[in-house]
């Protein structure tokens, strides 16, 4: 896309979501008049109470689902999961996606990662509610981070929602930018 990435989410809340690499009035004109699927996406690196004036009818600058744009300089750790849990990686697509589930084969947690050059974005990252506190979030993200590491990547990048920024910055991640998503819906 001349104005940035497009990923393709499948969910029914957001079918797909392009992003954005800066916050440009054209880019993101020219990327909403592309959309003609209701919950599409548009994140770009700015304020979503500032975008609202530039987007065109039917869509919305959610400032509820607005979040974050973070990064870090990738380092190995060698994470274990924690007592009781097990994890396991697939690539599919080039895309790493890592699940931890609990002594009954539960799914407790989840992350996945995609390359690119020396980027690794980190996407995704979940704990569900009955697992939360007790370590998975973090060994997810250290995973990640060792794979991107071991595939030659320096530089993370993510997306946070306001909590997950909170474990973001004990890992030694760093808030640049707010992060708009901007969503159609006619």
């Amino acid at each position: 896309m001349p104005w940035g990435l497009y990923l393709d989410v499948g969910i029914p809340a957001q079918v797909g979501r392009h992003v954005l690499p800066e916050a440009e009035e054209s880019a993101l004109r020219a990327a909403a008049a592309a959309v003609t699927v209701p919950n599409t996406w548009i994140t770009l690196p700015m304020e979503p109470q500032d975008v609202a004036h530039w987007l065109p009818g039917g869509w919305v600058a959610d400032e509820e689902e607005s979040g974050h744009l973070m990064a870090t300089d990738l380092r190995a750790t060698n994470p274990m999961p924690p007592e009781g849990y097990t994890a396991s990686m697939e690539i599919h697509d080039r895309i790493l996606y890592v699940q931890v589930r609990d002594a009954a084969h539960t799914p407790a947690a989840k992350g996945q990662l995609a390359l690119l050059g020396e980027a690794a974005v980190i996407d995704r990252v979940v704990t569900e509610q009955a697992h939360r506190r007790r370590g998975l979030g973090s060994f997810v993200m250290r995973t990640l981070a060792d794979h991107a590491v071991a595939e030659g990547a320096t530089l993370g990048i993510l997306g946070a929602t306001d909590e997950g920024r909170a474990l973001y910055e004990t890992l030694d991640w760093k808030r640049y930018s707010a992060l708009a998503d901007c969503i159609y819906r006619p």
